[in-house]
C-alpha cells in the first residue's frame, strides 16, 4: 500500500485520487496512519463485505441509548441474517468471515 503524509495529500490531491485507482493508498499525520483513500469500485466492493456491513451498523447505531439501541440493533441483524440466507451463507460462514483478518 502506498502511503503519504497528509500534507503532501493536500497539496498533491490530484496525485492522491490518480494512485487510489491502483491500489489503496494511506495517508499519515505525524507519522500515524489516520485514513485510507481508495478508489469508488474498490469502496463499493468493501461495502458487501460482511466485516464491513458490521462495522456500518456498530456505526449508525452508536449515539442510540437503551430500547432504541436493541431495537434497531435487532432490525439491522434481522436484515443481515436475511441477506445472508439468502446468499446461502451459514452461521459459520459469517462467524468466519468476521473473524477474518
Amino acid at each position: 500500500m502506498l502511503t503519504m503524509t497528509s500534507l503532501a495529500a493536500q497539496n498533491q490531491f490530484g496525485m492522491l485520487i490518480d494512485a487510489s485507482q491502483r491500489q489503496p493508498v494511506a495517508v499519515t499525520r505525524r507519522g500515524r496512519p489516520v485514513a485510507v483513500v481508495l478508489s469508488y469500485e474498490d469502496y463499493q466492493a468493501s461495502m458487501r463485505t460482511i466485516p464491513f456491513q458490521v462495522a456500518m451498523l456498530v456505526s449508525e447505531n452508536y449515539p442510540l441509548r437503551g430500547k432504541e439501541a436493541g431495537d434497531s440493533m435487532r432490525q439491522h441483524l434481522a436484515k443481515m441474517s436475511n441477506k445472508a440466507a439468502e446468499e446461502g451463507l451459514t452461521e459459520a460462514d459469517v462467524t468466519r468471515m468476521l473473524h477474518e483478518d
